[in-house]
């Protein structure tokens, strides 16, 4: 009951508050994201998570149930979703979205949508999850947007339901040949139909679900919506995109993709693994030219991924536990970098890298925490980031040294790019638009120095993370061998 409790609760929440519109939406918004939080955190505890599942028959007559579970795999995506939600609801205090209560409750609607397709066990029930999260992002981005909100909102919304047509197509026939008069969508009996499936049947199967997958993450040539929406869309909307949608993406290639199909992976993998490795040096050469802070950040997150995908590919242990790792690490680096440009454009009403400068001279805090997440950003040794780029980048290289090295270009133009937009920034002279800089406030403060922390103790601690998921992803790589 407490996987269905992790799921209910924000649903129910985000509902009361579009429904009931309270006085005070941020504070029962905020508790309540901290109360599931809580929930999450009880859940994932060794005791707890042990063989943790839900089950109820949902469609008996098709095999299809409503089932829900927690491995060492899901279980970082989980948690990811539970601890990031919080700061970014926070992160709406002292602007005019912390007393609109139907904004901040398309927010929980979103974070159940990405936890159910996170929990589930059923290859239907996560399709189900995989398609529920667009609605909430696309409100949220195309009543609460910037310019051509709608647009551009709708270019994402149809981009990402056509990879999904793909994803459903390929689903279903795999169903359809599960043993039985039902039939089965369990993943694990998926497992084992789609492994028994001739070379040929792999090669299509592979390719449909990965095309769903790699516009959701998303890889080369598969970004195009990518950019504009996570620049048009409202800051939450980019954290919410960005920091923990995308890993549907990611996490689908792990849980789904290469158990089922690895004569497939034989025939494509390094076709994918070559455009990721495509998509990390084209996304990093972009953001080093963008005049926009957020869409730089844009770029950067599209080059991040290229990385986890290009690991995943290796189909090896290092790979998927740097992938993991890095999830976690990305969602908390890229929600602070977010948070950072929104606190800057709320005083200066700008986010032109130009006409900006000096900030390092009215806010230290603000200072110390752009450089911490940016730095984590880059992968520096003692920070979050260089744990799961260490073992993604060892991955590759010991799958294909050429490629390993052509990836670890990303180290290079990472500093680049990062470096640029902190010097354009916050150092430098000080602006017309910043010459009035106000300090950060309290509830600012508030949602910037846990996330700092947890930049520097992901660097510092790691094995409480890689222990957590080594079970679960040797299991699986033992599978794959």
């Amino acid at each position: 009951m407490l996987l269905l409790f992790i799921i209910l609760f924000p649903l129910v929440m985000g509902a009361g508050l579009m429904l009931a519109k309270p006085s005070k939406p941020f504070a029962i918004a905020l508790a309540g994201s901290i109360l599931e939080a809580i929930a999450i955190a009880y859940a994932l505890c060794p005791a707890e998570s042990a063989g943790l599942q839900f089950s109820q028959a949902w469609i008996p007559e098709a095999g299809i149930s409503f089932t829900l579970w927690i491995d060492g795999i899901n279980g970082i995506l989980i948690g990811l979703t539970g601890l990031l939600v919080p700061f970014i609801i926070g992160s709406t205090n002292n602007s005019d979205k912390s007393e609109n209560a139907s904004y901040l409750g398309l927010i929980l609607a979103m974070q159940t949508a990405l936890l159910g397709a996170f929990l589930a066990k059923d290859a239907f029930l996560f399709y189900f999850f995989f398609e529920a999260s667009l609605l909430p992002i696309y409100f949220l981005a195309a009543q609460y947007g910037g310019e051509n909100r709608t647009a551009i909102t709708f270019k994402f919304f149809v981009y990402t339901l056509f990879g999904s047509l793909f994803l459903l197509i390929a689903l279903i026939y795999v169903y359809l040949r599960t043993p039985g008069e039902t039939h089965s969508a369990d993943i694990e009996t998926l497992y084992l139909t789609a492994r028994n499936l001739s070379a040929e049947h792999q090669g299509f199967l592979f390719l449909a679900f990965f095309i769903a997958f790699a516009i959701k993450m998303p890889v080369f040539p598969f970004h195009t919506w990518q950019p504009d929406t996570y620049t048009t869309s409202p800051v939450q909307g980019s954290m919410l995109l960005g920091g923990i949608m995308l890993k549907m993406g990611t996490y689908g290639m792990i849980r789904l993709v290469i158990p089922m199909f690895p004569l497939g992976i034989a025939q494509w993998g390094l076709t994918v693994s070559i455009l990721s490795i495509i998509g990390i040096i084209y996304g990093s050469v972009i953001a080093i030219q963008q005049k926009d802070a957020k869409r730089l950040l844009a770029y950067s997150s599209f080059a991040h991924v290229g990385l986890m995908a290009a690991g995943i590919m290796t189909q090896s242990v290092d790979g998927i536990q740097g992938a993991l790792y890095q999830m976690l690490s990305h969602g908390i680096n890229l929600v602070g970098l977010f948070f950072v440009i929104e606190v800057i454009e709320r005083r200066t009403k700008t986010r032109e890298l130009a006409q900006l400068g000096g900030i390092t001279q009215s806010s230290y805090v603000l200072t110390v925490a752009f450089i911490v997440l940016s730095l984590g950003s880059v992968a520096l040794p003692l920070t979050n980031g260089f744990i799961g780029e260490f073992l993604l980048l060892k991955s590759v290289f010991d799958q294909e040294m050429y490629l390993g090295i052509i990836s670890g270009i990303t180290i290079i133009l990472g500093a680049v790019y990062t470096l640029r937009l902190i010097q354009k920034s916050i150092f430098g002279n000080v602006s017309k638009v910043t010459k009035d800089f106000e300090d950060l406030v309290l509830g600012e403060k508030l949602v910037l120095i846990p996330l700092i922390l947890l930049v520097i103790l992901g660097g510092l601690f790691p094995q409480f993370v890689l222990s957590f998921s080594a079970a679960s992803v040797e299991k699986l790589v033992a599978l794959l061998n």
